[in-house]
């Protein structure tokens, strides 16, 4: 071209937008393939290689790019995961490859069974090897990519046919709307859909503070999440997909020899695989990887029901077929159900040590999780009217781990007509004082105080326990007899007990009320963080007391802080600076402190550790949340206080910037959603060595 024809085409406007656009098309593809990338950084590999602020600078440029050229939006643009049009109905979806079910195996009997039957089939002794993973507890669903690109997602229905679920799959994070790497023309990847735990407690938290329905389990929530006519209600929920396998597949596939090969090649089209999934060698290692599971299965960030053992070796699976509706070469290792159904038979009221009134179930005996269950609670009439449940219901009970057994649901078709309403109290069952229900709370408390035994006795229990004052031998029905003949009133009469006293009380010799006398003496020797927490200020639990403890350093200044003071102390927000203020403001709790003094109770003065005005990052807010490459929170923690940071446990308007490890949660969601900065490992150790701190 010619210097007079570069002039020419220059000037001329339909050469000008030809270009303008061509190089608009070409920013568009490259923002799509980066934000792709980044996706697959994250999701998949779990190595982030840029902060969210990046990602949604790019994604944001993206969007407004679509924004002005729609013709330039592709089916696997990023910006396609808010959600389309409502549908009216779902249409139907023939599975080319059937969805089966899996046999399940109850017991370590039923699976050494399952196990020599296959052998059986085999016709074969040698070891068998399986590939192990963890049994999500969502929906089964179907993803279809062709030519990489997803064109369709279908739930499982009943195996043959499902429904289309399309458009709400591609609202799901994790899910790649494009794959990437040496992938076939053709393949249809299956896997669950799952709410993770901090998602699904987030979600119903919003819920109910407005006012609006909360799921039972994140199992529900999933499947009634992906069943959503609109879209973009399924775009606002924390859900995620991990793959356990392919179906149907086209004849470009270099197929592995293994099924766990089959999971590495998923893994590297850019879709997500489980991080326990392993493979055992022999029937000895499969039964130690579901024993180990079920140890850690509460500790896990997703819920599971069991485990899948499925033959490793795809050539082995093909001799052993099918019967009419599963695999014979897989199972479902079943962990001791979580949720089991049984009858409300009555509900008591219970006072709490703070005037808290729960209501608790009576139920006719279930086994759950292993341990038979009999008593539930139902927190407080909030979730008794939520949960519209009668005396005479049949009610499903939820044990998790440790946690409490509750009462998540009812089972309206089997009401009988004789099921009668639970009257919440207007005054203590214990007391007989009344029942008041401070606005903006759920709670209903007696009003009785120290007057209530039942309170004083959680008080005493409390003010004795192992984190607190740590009585040794001073145990529940000790005290509950020491206050129901009348022998103390509050926590400073533990001091003035006798010997005679004490041995005086059902199944307490002299020796034993020696010890105990022993052991009241020793406890007065404490620490400003234990005295504290043995107080029993509401909300103040033992992190938070070692903090007020650490910032003023002496317990006269916490006695007379303002709110606005306490403010500054790390894990103390409004709700608990106002209970401090409240307790201390009480002459009652002055007076008992300071009998306890009296009677000798002390603990080594110390000088407040805070930061010093003139540290880099004064005044700055922080959260840290998640796995640290490089260190422990703890030390995180301390690092970023030496430098004047305030951490703290929730984020906030308030909070200037996030630490994120791996797996950070809803805490990341949280950040992401305020535009809070969000600095990964990498940048939190830039941060420090910016500032003079070197980590080792």
């Amino acid at each position: 071209m010619s210097q007079q024809d570069d002039l020419f085409s220059a000037a001329d406007p339909a050469a000008v937008s030809v270009s303008e656009q061509s190089k608009t098309a070409q920013r568009a593809e490259i923002l799509r393939n980066q934000l792709n990338d980044y996706n697959h950084q994250y999701y998949v590999l779990d190595n982030p290689t840029v902060p969210d602020a990046e990602y949604d600078r790019l994604l944001r440029e993206l969007q407004d790019i679509e924004r002005e050229h729609p013709e330039l939006k592709t089916p696997d643009s990023p910006t396609q995961k808010v959600g389309a049009m409502p549908l009216s109905a779902f249409e139907q979806v023939a599975h080319e490859m059937a969805m089966l079910s899996l046999d399940n195996a109850m017991n370590a009997e039923e699976f050494a069974d399952f196990y020599a039957r296959v052998q059986k089939q085999l016709n074969t002794s040698d070891d068998i090897e399986f590939a192990c993973e963890p049994k999500l507890d969502g929906a089964a669903v179907s993803i279809l990519y062709e030519n990489g690109v997803l064109v369709r997602a279908a739930t499982r229905g009943d195996g043959q046919t499902g429904e289309n679920i399309t458009q709400n799959v591609r609202t799901i994070k994790n899910v790649p709307l494009k794959l990437v790497g040496d992938y076939p023309q053709r393949v249809e990847v299956r896997g669950e859909v799952y709410m993770p735990l901090d998602g699904f407690e987030a979600y119903n938290a919003k819920a109910l503070a407005a006012e609006e329905k909360v799921f039972a389990n994140p199992r529900n929530a999933a499947a009634g999440s992906l069943r959503q006519l609109d879209s973009k209600i399924t775009a606002k929920r924390p859900l995620e997909f991990c793959s356990y396998g392919i179906g149907v597949v086209s004849d470009d596939f270099d197929m592995p020899e293994s099924l766990s090969g089959i999971f590495q090649r998923v893994k590297s089209w850019g879709i997500k695989i489980n991080d326990e999934l392993t493979v055992a060698k022999n029937l000895i290692e499969a039964q130690a990887f579901y024993d180990g599971l079920g140890e850690k299965r509460h500790s896990l960030p997703y819920e599971i029901d069991g485990t899948v053992f499925k033959v490793n070796n795809l050539a082995l699976q093909q001799q052993l077929g099918f019967v009419a509706r599963a695999p014979r070469w897989a199972i479902a290792y079943k962990f001791p159900a979580v949720e089991e159904m049984t009858v409300l038979e009555n509900v008591d009221f219970q006072v709490g040590r703070t005037g808290a009134i729960t209501p608790v179930a009576r139920l006719n005996p279930v086994k759950v999780a292993g341990v038979v269950v009999s008593n539930a609670t139902l927190h407080n009439a909030d979730e008794i009217a939520r949960l519209d449940v009668k005396i005479g219901d049949t009610v499903i009970i939820r044990r998790a781990g440790d946690v409490i057994p509750q009462v998540v649901s009812v089972v309206t078709d089997r009401r009988p007509d004789n099921a009668s309403d639970i009257i919440f109290p207007n005054t203590c069952p214990v007391c007989d004082s009344d029942v008041e229900r401070v606005e903006g709370e759920a709670v209903a408390r007696c009003t009785g105080g120290l007057v209530c035994s039942a309170q004083r006795k959680e008080a005493i229990k409390h003010f004795v326990s192992r984190k607190a004052l740590d009585v040794e031998g001073l145990g529940d029905k000790l005290i509950d007899q020491l206050v129901e003949q009348d022998l103390i009133h509050s926590v400073d009469d533990l001091f003035h007990l006798t010997l005679e006293q004490l041995a005086g009380l059902e199944r307490m010799a002299e020796k034993s009320a020696q010890n105990v006398l022993d052991a009241l003496e020793q406890s007065k020797q404490t620490t400003l963080g234990r005295f504290l927490y043995a107080l029993g200020i509401r909300e103040v639990g033992t992190v938070t007391a070692n903090n007020l403890a650490s910032y003023f350093g002496f317990l006269q200044w916490i006695m007379v802080a303002d709110k606005e003071t306490l403010l500054a102390v790390n894990d103390v927000g409004d709700i608990v600076a106002s209970h401090i203020v409240n307790f201390f403001a009480e002459a009652h709790n002055r007076n008992i402190i300071e009998q306890l003094k009296l009677a000798g109770i002390q603990w080594p003065e110390q000088e407040p550790v805070t930061a010093a005005d003139d540290a880099p990052l004064s005044g700055k807010v922080a959260v840290i949340t998640g796995t640290l490459a490089s260190m422990g929170r703890d030390q995180a923690k301390e690092y970023l206080e030496q430098l004047g940071v305030k951490v703290t446990g929730s984020v906030s308007k308030k909070t200037d910037f996030l630490v994120a490890g791996e797996k950070a949660g809803s805490k990341l969601t949280k950040a992401q959603s305020l535009d809070v900065e969000v600095l990964d490992n990498d940048a939190f150790m830039a941060l420090l060595a910016e500032h003079g701190i070197e980590h080792v």
